[in-house]
């Protein structure tokens, strides 16, 4: 965990008082602006809880971060308060940290920036790359392996932020209970919808402590954020007023639409890692998202090496699949695989598609015949027992799931 800059609320610059008339009235202004507090979140608060506030530079952390503390000022909360942002690194728009900072330094709050320590979210992909390439080549898995975050596999928020953040709620606080105020809301996607207000978060549970995820703002629309964050005198995000963007998160996010993918790529401080992402795309033969290859986004912005590879590279994608598509489905990856031995002919299929397969993403793969993927087979399946056994020792597992 690495702590990159604090803002204490003693360094800050006095809390500024909201500098627009106020445009709703009182009585509509309680209505739209009211947030969800449940019983559990008011009972934390009450027993002097510390509270995070998770921001992103996004507009809903924004608005999230002055709703909370005025809630905290009006029922006289006498614990902590902190924002905390996890930053990761260059796939981040450049100006997501500076609103990040203008918000502690407005609201007069720490501000906490971690990180995860075995790099950002650019090294992620490129370690779970290099990785899902060495377990390809050793059989210990039957297809290859993206190297990209995806909506089932969201990797990208789990590591580098909710277990970032929960671990340095911890270290701050081991005993007794936390809160951390989280700003989605349910317009934003029907799985959103079904969020409640408040959970209970197993990651900052401890022994003698409770961990509190809370989400007041869920019933909050769009209009109602871009108002209150003026209301507040705050802009917003560069992504939001120059690019035209909807939403803040990573630069270029795996969830984005075409649109925003191409907000980001209009601007400059987004560029270098564009290229980096492409060129993995073209190294790995895996479009960033399952409709889009992120090279079509902007290819004005390679070089004529990196169009000319990337080009090459879904030429090679469309060979991988083809292969990988001859595989019988009871020979895929399920949950314990391998949980069946691959009849002779069957084994010979998996060696000559292993064939193809090196062949058309360039890999250098062992297990290309029959007879060694038989005893891949046997070896894996045995070792498999062992592990069941009660008496096996703990052993590695392998990363991910097969896709």
């Amino acid at each position: 965990m690495n702590i990159i800059k604090l803002y204490r609320a003693d360094e800050a610059l006095k809390p500024i008082e909201p500098v627009q008339p106020d445009l709703f009235g009182v009585a509509a202004g309680a209505v739209r602006f009211a947030i969800d507090v449940p019983n559990e979140v008011t009972m934390a608060l009450g027993a002097s809880a510390p509270v995070f506030i998770g921001v992103s530079g996004g507009r809903d952390s924004q608005a999230l971060a002055y709703r909370v503390c005025a809630h905290l000022d009006d029922i006289g909360h006498p614990g902590s308060r902190f924002l905390v942002h996890a930053d990761l690194g260059r796939v981040e728009w450049r100006d997501s940290l500076p609103v990040c900072e203008r918000l502690a330094q407005r609201l007069g709050i720490e501000l906490v920036v971690v990180r995860r320590t075995a790099g950002d979210m650019m090294d992620r992909w490129l370690s779970r790359w290099s990785g899902n390439v060495a377990r390809y080549a050793k059989l210990e898995c039957v297809k290859l392996i993206l190297p990209w975050s995806t909506a089932a596999q969201r990797f990208c928020t789990a590591e580098l932020k909710s277990q970032v953040i929960a671990r340095e709620m911890r270290r701050r606080f081991p005993l007794g209970d936390v809160v951390s105020a989280v700003g989605i809301r349910r317009e934003e996607s029907a799985k959103r919808a079904r969020m409640p207000a408040w959970k209970q978060d197993e990651r900052t549970t401890r022994k003698r402590g409770q961990g509190h995820t809370w989400n007041p703002i869920l019933g909050w629309r769009r209009g109602d954020v871009n108002d209150y964050v003026r209301n507040r005198g705050d802009e917003l995000h560069e992504a939001y007023r120059l690019y035209g963007s909807t939403r803040v998160s990573c630069a270029f996010c795996v969830l984005g639409s075409e649109h925003d993918l191409r907000a980001s790529s209009n601007c400059a401080g987004n560029h270098a890692i564009y290229r980096e992402m492409v060129a993995l795309e073209a190294a790995s033969t895996f479009s960033f998202q399952s409709h889009r290859w992120l090279g079509d986004v902007a290819p004005d912005l390679l070089d004529a090496g990196l169009r000319a590879r990337l080009q090459e590279a879904k030429e090679r994608a469309q060979a991988r699949v083809s292969a990988e598509s001859r595989l019988p489905e009871h020979l895929l990856f399920v949950k314990g695989w391998p949980t069946v031995m691959p009849t002779p002919s069957e084994a010979a299929l998996i060696a000559e598609v292993r064939r193809d397969v090196a062949a058309a993403v360039g890999l250098q793969v062992a297990h290309t015949d029959r007879e060694s993927v038989l005893q891949r087979y046997r070896d894996l399946m045995a070792a498999a027992a062992a592990k069941a056994s009660p008496e096996a020792p703990p052993s590695h597992t392998f990363e991910g799931s097969q896709t």
